[in-house]
This record gives C-alpha cells, sequence and structure tokens, in this order.
C-alpha cells in the first residue's frame, strides 16, 4: 500500500515500473469514482462557497441559490469534476513514485516513518501547480457576481488569459501551495498508521481504510480551512486592484470581525464533504493497491 516506508526496492526493472504505472492507474480510478459524491454534493459546496465569499448563513446562501434558480445550480462543476479525477492520478501516483525514491536513500535513516509525509509534501506542490488553473475558473463561475461580464466558459477562459498568469489563471497560487502541500503531507503522514490501528480492532481491510481517508481528511479540512477561505475570496474575481496574499488576509480577517468562528463559516459541510469524497477514494485506492500486489 502506498504511504509506507518499508515497501519492498528492487533495481528499477519492468515490475517495478509496473507498480508505479498503477499507482497513478489506481489513483486516477479512485479519484474517478469519486466524483459521483462529489457531482451529488455540489449544491451543498457552492452553499459553501457562498458562505466564504459573502460570510453569510447557510439560510442566507441557500436562498441566494433558489432565486438564481436550478439552470445556475451546477454553473462551475465541470472544473472541480475535472480536478477530482486527474487529483487522484497526480497525488497518488506522484506520492508513491516520490517515496520509493526516497526510501531507496534512506531505508535505515531514523526520520523513515516521515517518508510518507515527505513525498506527500512533494506531490501536493506538484498539484498547486497543475491544478491551480481549474481551481481559479471554478471560483470565477461559481461567484454570482460574475455572471453577467462573464456568462460562459470560453468568455472566463479569455479574461483570465488577458489577465497574464500572477493575476490570472495562477492568482492565489501561494496560499494553495500551502494548503496542498501541507494538507498531503498531513494525509499520507496519518493514512497508513490509522488505518493499521483501526484493522487492528479486527475491521476488514475495505472498511479501514475508509474511516483512515475519513478521519484524515477531517483533520486536513479542520487544519487548513482558513486557506481554503481565503483562496476563495483572492480568487472570485477578474480584474479590479491585484493584492497581496498578506492584505488579502488582513482584509479577510477584518471581514470576519476577528473572530475564528466566522473565518470557519462553512466549515462542518466541507468537512462533510471531503469526509465522503475523501473516504470512498481512499477505500478504492487501497484495495487496488493491495489486488496489484
Amino acid at each position: 500500500m502506498a504511504g509506507s516506508p518499508n515497501q519492498k526496492q528492487d533495481d528499477g526493472g519492468p515490475q517495478d515500473q509496473m507498480v508505479r504505472l498503477h499507482s497513478y492507474l489506481h489513483g486516477g480510478t479512485s479519484g474517478l469514482l469519486s466524483t459521483l459524491p462529489t457531482l451529488i454534493v455540489f449544491p451543498l459546496y457552492k452553499t459553501v462557497f457562498r458562505q466564504q465569499i459573502h460570510n453569510t448563513s447557510v439560510h442566507q446562501a441557500v436562498g441566494q441559490l433558489l432565486k438564481e434558480g436550478p439552470a445556475k445550480l451546477y454553473r462551475g462543476v465541470a472544473p472541480p469534476l475535472l480536478m477530482r479525477t486527474l487529483n487522484g492520478t497526480l497525488l497518488f501516483g506522484l506520492q508513491d513514485t516520490l517515496l520509493r525514491l526516497l526510501s531507496s536513500s534512506a531505508q535505515n535513516a531514523p526520520f523513515a516513518s516521515a517518508l510518507p509525509a515527505l513525498a506527500g509534501f512533494g506531490a501536493g506542490m506538484v498539484e498547486a501547480v497543475v491544478f491551480t488553473p481549474l481551481e481559479r475558473v471554478q471560483n470565477v463561475l461559481q461567484n454570482s457576481q460574475n455572471d453577467r461580464r462573464l456568462p460562459t466558459l470560453k468568455s472566463v477562459l479569455v479574461r483570465l488569459r488577458a489577465q497574464g498568469p500572477a493575476s490570472g489563471y495562477y492568482r492565489a497560487l501561494l496560499p494553495i501551495t500551502a494548503r496542498n502541500a501541507l494538507g498531503s503531507a498531513i494525509y499520507f503522514g496519518l493514512k497508513g498508521p490509522l488505518s493499521a490501528v483501526v484493522e487492528a480492532r479486527g475491521l476488514s481491510q475495505g472498511v479501514s481504510s475508509f474511516i483512515s481517508g475519513t478521519l484524515t481528511s477531517m483533520a486536513v479540512s479542520l487544519t487548513l480551512y482558513p486557506l481554503a477561505v481565503l483562496v476563495a475570496n483572492m480568487q472570485k474575481q477578474v480584474g479590479g486592484e491585484v493584492r497581496g496574499v498578506t492584505a488579502c488576509w488582513r482584509t479577510l480577517w477584518e471581514s470576519r470581525q476577528k473572530k475564528v468562528s466566522l473565518l470557519y463559516r462553512g466549515g462542518s459541510l466541507v468537512i462533510l464533504r471531503s469526509c465522503v469524497t475523501w473516504g470512498i477514494a481512499t477505500a478504492i485506492y487501497d484495495r487496488q493497491q493491495k489486488r496489484s500486489g
């Protein structure tokens, strides 16, 4: 199973390459299968997004969506579906590749147990570079204030391209990199040990993987939710004044009346969605890895 620092290494022959390719394939499959929950709970995600950028209650956010009508309810759903599938391929596959490289050069190192987290950190950094443009498009599409100026996906793409990389597609790259790298490190660092603890209590491997994926995603979401709110607020608009991360964070903190409770508004819904999708993805991936040996 990916995430174990004690995996047997070989000399990089065909079998080793096949295992690495399996990791990418299995990650993509788990991501693809977990897109169904993403599609089902997308209105929930959109409710959270409105809370993040408008600092509204659940009732007010739902009222906004109902007023806009069902035609716009799934506006912006394509990027997260695409991200979910490709994310599994890249994140699980690259983490497994990095873990093998690190393990081969640090088999007897005292920090060997931390290698899954370190490999996850590196995979998360690459993930941020690859997927920041998709997240940017998603957040622009979900902001109802852009509906008139940018009514179609094509208009959003054209406008972002005209803005240049820093303020266009790669807006908020720094906080996204921090969120993804730290989140992946926590996920891969805790997933294996938690699964082993749960399985030792007599539960099946599939159930253990689901529970470990659920608990680790909960830890990630609770820890890094403020960064998700910051990213949403930095990426919601196209054009206008472009401010740095520090200035945007200061504005966000003041808009939440300097209260952590308001900063975490919508956090419970995010945790629920994350637990379901990552629990399923983890169980599917671990099962496939076990079958492939």
